[in-house]
């Protein structure tokens, strides 16, 4: 008897989880607008009622979506925040890059994330989330400078919100080109950056 609630919840996230890959599966193929609650429901293989006891809407979908999109990246730089000793900032973006590498592919999280940010823009209420989430990703990254503050690889005087603003925006400006040009490599990209800091570029 105590075991049926946790094979029960354990049922729940197991068909939840179903229904939001399909879900993804079909925003990657079509896009948010093109795609219906009946594509989603055709594409899970579940009746209409199963899929709306867990998603009364497509816009509950999209959220459900995005969390999984983003939700990642929050989870490395939490780990990276807590590395004892901190990493240099330069190899922090690399381990960070090394993650978004891995969403990068025709499945990958960043094609959704591309397209939240497109939905964020008529959406009040996924804009609200998006602009959470992204603030709390930039908080991170201004936690890190505080680090290297700390640590003399910044200098003290330093703007922590501005730095961290701006260290922030390479890990979107890398993966944009990529997504869009297909160029440059995160070896390159790297160089590239390392040439901007004057710091010497880590071999991953």
């Amino acid at each position: 008897m105590c075991d049926v609630p946790r094979v029960s919840e354990e049922h729940r996230t197991a068909r939840r989880r179903q229904i939001v890959e399909a879900a993804r599966r079909c925003f990657l193929r079509e896009g948010f607008h093109r795609t219906s609650m009946q594509d989603v429901i055709t594409e899970a293989d579940l009746s209409v009622g199963a899929v709306y006891r867990y998603f009364p809407s497509k816009t509950d979908l999209i959220n459900a979506i995005a969390e999984q999109a983003i939700g990642g990246a929050g989870q490395v730089l939490t780990e990276l925040t807590r590395q004892d000793p901190p990493l240099p900032l330069l190899a922090v973006l690399d381990r960070m890059l090394a993650y978004i590498e891995t969403q990068l592919d025709e499945d990958g999280a960043l094609r959704i994330a591309i397209q939240v940010w497109g939905e964020s823009q008529r959406d009040p209420a996924l804009a609200a989330f998006v602009a959470e989430t992204y603030t709390g990703l930039r908080e991170h990254f201004t936690a890190l400078v505080r680090r290297a503050q700390r640590s003399g690889e910044l200098p003290a005087h330093a703007d922590p919100d501005a730095t961290g603003a701006a260290l922030f925006g390479l890990v979107p400006g890398w993966y944009i080109q990529r997504l869009l040009t297909g160029v440059p490599d995160r070896a390159t990209y790297l160089t590239g950056v390392a040439a901007l800091l004057g710091a010497t570029p880590r071999s991953s």
